[in-house]
């Protein structure tokens, strides 16, 4: 039954429409009019000659080959169903003589159409119904043009209806069908909520095409998919047992198979295209490899699917495979990130787009007038009055479970229990919210691993005092050089001396050193601070961190050695509790199923006798349920006396008190613990920020050392050709050269190779070096303050005497903040590693460490403390 849509364009658009089952003829008029001629009159049978003729019509064109209009055979369906519904109150069909007793439903299996089943009673004709009416949805489904918005939304909310027509039938219908083994499995509970979820897969199906073809994010794309694979895998694992795992041919299982594999697999794909963008390349493998893994696995078992299905998993797998590809050589040459198992995976995010329909409104028969006379007024108003008694019972013994449980989970809570018995068996529990907190400070890798980040401190201290010395031994050499031929050609050697060019250098220089040499003093108080703290710290690195609770021990002398008896009667009545417990879910589960199962009215209808007797005699079943609720909320109010005396025993022998105590204790140890944990790591990940902002603007420096370094090097070739051709006798100077050594144009001219755009005053008083003024440039002002950003406020509050690392304020003393590097550094910098729009490939060296997050949640940091 596996039918492609016939617009389909994609390959993937293959669908399962159902056939609608086959009936034989039945004649309804003759054995209705009768039982109404023979229990009502003969006038009553005439007045409802038009409503029986309708009826008889409904059951011919229901018989007749389908309509060619799908939406007529839906609408006859329908109104057939309504029909069914009136007929069943006022109609007794059943083999009794005293009913309509020779009319004989006979309805053939949808999918084994040798299967079939035969009733006298209506229940059978009902499912049936049902059934068709799902099938036409489905058809409908398929007719949709899917190539079209239009059509996409349409069909998906065919498939909606069609979901609904079947959990209707599920719901209303196959029990009472089912009743005796005479239906067939097509109209079971098993088959309908299979059905059910195909249809929901194939609805949300079509919302996924809508959404791929709208353009949507692969993140959501992602979430539509998976719901589509789930609903899949739902109806597959229907089909995988019985009575339905031999009840259907293998293509139907095959494509179902191959349906949810290739929504997982895309699910993967479009969830690692999101996580590629937030370079999350470890978790975007291991989701490519989860796909292409439940791809291979899939394909062993795709007999009889259809090919269009498997191209269109092909595909997937290249773009796959592709993408895998990619990540993997991104990861082995840039994040060198450990990739995850697919086990470990968290489960992929899911989203319902869709939902079975109610089709309570639709097939709601209260409003329709067929056979309306039939039907007392008196019969209307007693089924209610009936039905409210009912209701006021069914809540009131709800009411009562609720209550009884309730106490229940407080007086134990009160005592303690189960906690105390589970303590003494060695099974402990750390409260959830601790138990958390604890968890995520062991996978950031506890205090053992506080070492390695202050092993990273000490590196990129290390590297940016290195830079600095080769800054100074760069401009030092040069400072030689000029001083050499300063001496050499006395005052022949007009060029300005190096000290009045580098002083703004030098007086960065000077402030990155004294930033470095604050820093590392802040950095040796974390390491004292790991060092002081490091045996308070170390419960955290407890593997499970219950094994650090105290245990609930024997006492060491004992009396009467009955503490094996305390513990043993403990737990007898807590077990008796727990059954106690389970029996009041089940009572409560008697009472819904029980009114679910009440259909008084055909016996309102047929009664002869005073309502109030009919109503005592069905109450009755419900007073026996609640005679049973009240032995049990009885019995449990007498055993928590019990427990409650067993307890006291169990307190006093076991020294529970004390116990209590050291566990409590041990919790706020471990809270402690975790604080000093979070505001070391929080004051180191400060620190790591510092270094990697400062070795960038020493990177900028250094860069820009370089280039007045080249620069004074040409002028030094070429101011040395000329005082030598000079000192030869050679008449080549003249006033106009001689001021080019003076003044700085023919230097910044040779500079422009170093990012210089500013236009020099050409006045020889000007400076002979003056560095460009770039304030919006990273890396063209000052570092930020050690461990924290000027521009970004930090996400921790810093009490305002605590000065750790180098202030804003110890930088920003020039009087001219454009030309001496004054300014705040870095508006908005993250620094090269994140690859920022300000700073071209390549020009500054990658960070040698990446930047740990702060740990979450943010916490008051100490590290600004005075220590």
């Amino acid at each position: 039954m596996a039918t492609p849509s016939a617009s389909s364009s994609s390959v993937s658009n293959i669908m399962l429409a159902i056939f609608e089952k086959k009936t034989t003829s039945v004649e309804l008029y003759r054995p209705l009019r009768n039982y109404i001629a023979f229990n009502y009159s003969e006038r009553e049978a005439q007045n409802l000659e038009d409503d029986l003729q309708t009826l008889k019509q409904y059951r011919a064109d229901l018989e007749r080959t389908p309509d060619p209009t799908p939406t007529a055979r839906r609408d006859l369906l329908q109104n057939y169903f309504k029909a069914l519904c009136l007929v069943e109150t006022r109609f007794p069909i059943s083999p009794d003589k005293d009913h309509v007793n020779t009319v004989i439903f006979t309805w053939f299996d949808a999918f084994k159409p040798k299967q079939k089943a035969a009733q006298q009673n209506i229940h059978l004709e009902k499912a049936a119904v049902l059934f068709n009416l799902g099938a036409v949805y489905s058809q409908i489904g398929l007719t949709c043009d899917r190539a079209t918005v239009d059509g996409r939304r349409l069909a998906s909310h065919a498939f909606i209806a069609a979901a609904g027509a079947f959990a209707y039938l599920r719901d209303n219908a196959a029990t009472k069908a089912a009743i005796g083994g005479g239906a067939t499995v097509d109209v079971g509970v098993e088959c309908a909520g299979m059905l059910e979820r195909l249809m929901l897969a194939q609805a949300q199906e079509s919302v996924f095409e809508n959404t791929i073809a709208k353009g949507s994010t692969p993140g959501v794309c992602a979430k539509i998919s998976r719901q589509v694979g789930l609903y899949y895998e739902e109806a597959l694992a229907a089909l995988n047992v019985a009575p339905l795992n031999q009840h259907f041919d293998k293509g139907w299982i095959s494509h179902v198979q191959l349906k949810a594999v290739l929504f997982y697999a895309e699910a993967c794909y479009r969830y690692s295209l999101e996580l590629h963008e937030k370079e999350e390349i470890a978790e975007e493998i291991a989701r490519l490899r989860s796909a292409v893994s439940a791809i291979t696995e899939s394909k062993k078992s795709a007999k009889g699917a259809p090919a269009q299905l498997l191209d269109a998993i092909s595909k997937l797998e290249v773009n796959i495979n592709r993408n895998l590809e990619r990540a993997m050589k991104e990861n082995d040459r840039v994040y060198l990130m450990r990739v995850p198992s697919p086990s470990s995976l968290p489960p992929l995010p899911a989203f319902s787009m869709v939902k079975s329909m109610a089709m309570s409104e639709v097939l709601d028969a209260s409003k329709e007038k067929m056979f309306a006379s039939l039907v007392p007024d008196s019969s209307a108003k007693a089924l209610s009055r009936y039905t409210e008694m009912v209701d006021d019972v069914i809540r009131t013994q709800a009411e009562k479970l609720q209550q009884a449980s309730e106490l229940t989970r407080v007086r134990l809570k009160e005592m303690d229990l189960p906690d105390s018995i589970l303590a003494l068996e060695g099974n402990f529990t750390l409260p959830t919210e601790l138990k958390e907190d604890v968890e995520a400070v062991q996978i950031s890798g506890g205090p053992a691993g506080l070492e390695a980040e202050l092993q990273q401190l000490r590196d990129l201290r290390r590297v940016n005092q290195e830079m600095l010395v080769q800054i100074e031994e760069l401009l030092q050499k040069e400072a030689r050089e000029d001083a050499q031929f300063r001496g050499q050609f006395g005052t022949r050697w007009t060029r300005p001396q190096s000290s009045t060019l580098t002083k703004n250098l030098q007086d960065r220089l000077n402030r990155f050193a004294a930033n470095l040499k604050q820093a590392a003093e802040s950095d040796g108080r974390i390491e004292r601070s790991v060092r002081e703290h490091s045996a308070l710290m170390s419960i955290l690195d407890r593997r499970p961190i219950e094994s650090a609770l105290p245990s609930l021990a024997r006492p060491i002398m004992s009396l009467d050695a009955n503490e094996d008896a305390v513990v043993g009667a403990l737990k007898q009545s807590l077990r008796q509790l727990e059954t106690l417990g389970a029996q009041r879910a089940g009572l409560e589960d008697m009472l819904k199923e029980m009114k679910r199962k009440d259909d008084i009215l055909p016996k309102l209808m047929t009664s002869t006798g005073s309502y109030e007797d009919l109503f005592r005699k069905e109450i009755s079943k419900y007073d026996r349920i609640s005679e049973d609720i009240a032995h049990n909320i009885e019995a449990q109010e007498q055993l928590l006396l019990q427990i409650q005396a067993q307890n006291d025993d169990f307190s006093a022998v076991f020294n529970l008190e004390d116990y209590k105590a050291s566990r409590e204790k041990c919790y706020k140890q471990i809270q402690a613990a975790i604080a000093k944990f979070r505001e070391i790591k929080e004051n180191i990940n400060e620190g790591l920020k510092f270094y990697v902002t400062l070795q960038d603007a020493i990177t900028n420096v250094k860069q820009q050392c370089s280039d007045f370094v080249m620069t004074r090097n040409i002028q030094c070739r070429e101011m040395t050709e000329d005082v030598q051709r000079q000192m030869a006798g050679l008449n080549f100077q003249d006033n106009k050269n001689a001021g080019a050594y003076n003044n700085y144009p023919s230097v910044g001219h040779q500079n422009q190779r170093s990012n210089s755009q500013q236009q020099v005053d050409p006045r020889p008083q000007a400076p002979y070096y003056q560095p460009p003024e770039q304030p919006t440039m990273p890396g063209y002002g000052p570092p930020p303050p050690a461990y924290s950003s000027p521009q970004v406020p930090s996400p921790y509050h810093v009490p305002p005497t605590s000065v750790p690392y180098p202030h804003p304020q110890a930088q920003q003393q020039q009087s001219h903040a454009s030309h001496e590097y004054g300014q705040p550094a870095y508006p908005g910098w993250r620094g090269p590693y994140y690859n920022a729009h300000a700073q071209q490939s390549g020009s500054h060296p990658r960070p040698p460490y990446t930047i740990p997050a702060p740990y979450p949640p943010p916490h008051q940091s100490g590290y600004y403390k005075q220590q």
